[in-house]
């Protein structure tokens, strides 16, 4: 069972004796028809988490961003930079993909 949030990408790995987490099975974020094309600004340079907040009202939803876009977010934070396009999750598709 695992001992994160429905909100953290841990939420489905198991945990093993104490506090130790078993590999981490990731929960994708598969392609929508409700997903926006976003150019990344400047306000959100490095800043996954304030995007989160601002959309979805959960900076923890973070996360959500790179498994949406791996190709383009290889490292979730330092490719969140000024001028790469992503695509971002609708919020409702979202937490019906999420559970919320």
């Amino acid at each position: 069972m695992s001992n994160y949030q429905p909100t953290s990408p841990y939420y489905g790995t198991p945990m093993l004796s104490g506090n130790i987490m078993d590999v981490a099975n990731f929960k994708p974020i598969p392609k929508n028809l409700t997903d926006t094309v976003y150019t990344i600004g400047t306000v959100y340079n490095l800043r996954p988490d304030l995007l989160a907040a601002d959309l979805y009202g959960d900076s923890a939803l973070w996360w959500v961003f790179a498994m949406r876009n791996p190709n383009v977010l290889k490292d979730p934070l330092f490719d969140f930079k000024l001028g790469n396009t992503i695509y971002l999750p609708n919020k409702d598709a979202l937490k019906e993909r999420l559970g919320l």
